[in-house]
């Protein structure tokens, strides 16, 4: 149905809208943003005790290709979600396996998302750089809310599109 298709359209923006602005953010201040990266790598603010600081990274070259990896990676995810806005728009009335194939920049975009707010922020930054130790620098909630957003923007555009006969 032509209204499903439409949320989808919007859903698929409203993502790319979301991932650029998180990219804009970093870029208009970086200072405060990398800052934040500086923290967890160094885990300077977990605790001294805890057997993993071993893990910190005190190298600000380290610190300062981690962040420009993530913006890098957030811009070309904002990018990838607007080029499959773009594409669902261009097969919103055609035929569902031309609509189908159109989501292809949608899931690559969620796969490059996946990869920033799951497995970078989630997976290294909270587990492995104990970011969810730290009381001020912990980003696991931030990061679960954008990867609970794409997760379900994706399962919703996956579904199958039906044929009005």
């Amino acid at each position: 149905m032509m209204i499903e298709r439409i949320l989808k359209i919007i859903m698929s923006g409203g993502l790319a809208i979301l991932t650029a602005l998180i990219a804009y953010a970093n870029i208009h201040d970086p200072g405060a943003n990398l800052k934040f990266v500086e923290h967890v790598l160094s885990m300077d603010t977990v605790a001294a005790d805890s057997a993993m600081v071993d893990h910190a990274l005190p190298i600000p070259l380290a610190w300062r290709i981690a962040f420009g990896s993530i913006v890098t990676g957030e811009g070309l995810t904002s990018f990838l979600f607007a080029v499959g806005t773009v594409e669902l728009w261009r097969a919103r009335k055609l035929k569902a396996r031309l609509f189908h194939d159109a989501k292809r920049f949608v899931y690559i975009g969620a796969a490059g998302g996946l990869l920033i707010w799951f497995v970078g922020f989630t997976a290294i930054g909270g587990e492995w750089y104990a970011m969810w130790q730290s009381q001020a620098w912990n980003g696991q909630e931030v990061a679960f809310r954008i990867t609970a957003l794409i997760l379900l923007t994706v399962i919703f555009i996956g579904q199958q599109d039906c044929e009005r006969y």
